[in-house]
């Protein structure tokens, strides 16, 4: 009897575990990640004659915490990306690692200051991007848009449909009650988007990522959540968060998904939302512990990012 059972049981066990098996959808805020060529915008104190000395050795070492980063992460197949310079840097990544020879980049010139971006690396042997655009507007009080555009991509997966939207909302810069607004507004556009989407297709699945510059508890994230589940929380590591400040931890980085992923056979994996914490990107400061970031200030620390990566897992119901 034992005999039978035994590798029908296997059978029964791996058949589940083929049924599930994951991938990844990642976000990271790499923290001023510039090329060292003086370019049209803002980015004097990222070449090697600037304020911050940004040469091509450190360059190279910025390239390479990245690439060591989206290899502990498993090489999700499907990675967002903020504060990027350009889609060189984006490529320079790419480049230097071999594991991500079939990925492609989804990338837009903002109109930024500083040009920093945001953008999408993606593996085009399991991606199919059918569509991709971005969405820009203005401040309030601005007669001109002057933020980060917020990057969204329409992609196939084994011939389900599902939309990616990657955002990074403006700064506290000034204040957290001042700027607010901005926020809001980045808010509102974002969910003008997804409705949109929503109206046309209630299932549409839609996962939206990025540095949001927002906690969950405030007003233009909760706006989001209205539509939207959110997949990072306190919960997601033992820091309850994704970013440092004055040593108070909270989430800034978010991952949040349309109901739609639950009503299909393209399904995000019930908690699964994770804030990546390895003991190599936290350091301590003032007797805090804080992400291991690439400056303090004007001091080449050799660190990563002042945000942590966070990501989810998908499946295919078969």
């Amino acid at each position: 009897m034992t005999k039978v059972l035994l590798p029908f049981f296997l059978v029964i066990f791996f058949a589940s575990c083929t049924a599930q098996k994951t991938e990844r959808i990642a976000f990271y805020n790499v923290e001023n990640l510039f090329d060292t060529i003086n370019g049209p915008n803002n980015d004097e104190e990222f070449l090697p004659g600037g304020k911050k000395q940004w040469t091509s050795e450190r360059y190279d070492t910025k390239i390479n915490h990245i690439n060591q980063i989206i290899g502990a992460l498993k090489t999700p197949m499907l990675i967002g990306l903020c504060e990027i310079e350009n889609e060189l840097v984006m490529n320079d990544i790419l480049k230097s690692n071999k594991k991500l020879k079939p990925y492609k980049t989804v990338h837009f010139n903002s109109l930024d200051a500083r040009g920093i971006d945001a953008g999408m690396l993606f593996n085009a042997k399991k991606l199919n991007l059918l569509d991709k655009g971005f969405i820009r507007f203005n401040l309030p009080e601005q007669d001109t848009p002057t933020s980060r555009d917020i990057v969204w991509a329409k992609f196939s997966y084994k011939k389900e449909v599902f939309f990616a939207m990657v955002n990074h909302w403006p700064s506290r810069r000034g204040g957290t009650e001042k700027s607010a607004p901005k926020r809001m507004k980045a808010s509102s556009e974002a969910k003008q988007f997804i409705d949109s989407l929503l109206m046309d297709d209630p299932n549409t699945k839609i996962i939206l990522m990025g540095d949001l510059n927002d906690y969950p508890s405030n007003r233009s994230v909760q706006q989001l959540t209205e539509t939207m589940t959110p997949c990072i929380t306190e919960a997601s590591n033992q820091y309850g968060g994704t970013n440092c400040y004055k040593g108070d931890w909270n989430i800034l980085d978010h991952i949040m998904i349309s109901q739609g992923f639950q009503n299909k056979k393209l399904q995000i994996k019930p908690k699964s939302g994770i804030i990546y914490t390895p003991d190599y990107l936290i350091t301590e400061y003032r007797g805090n512990k804080v992400p291991f970031r690439t400056y303090g200030g004007s001091k080449y620390l050799d660190g990563y990012s002042d945000h942590l990566p966070v990501f989810v897992e998908f499946y295919f119901k078969k």
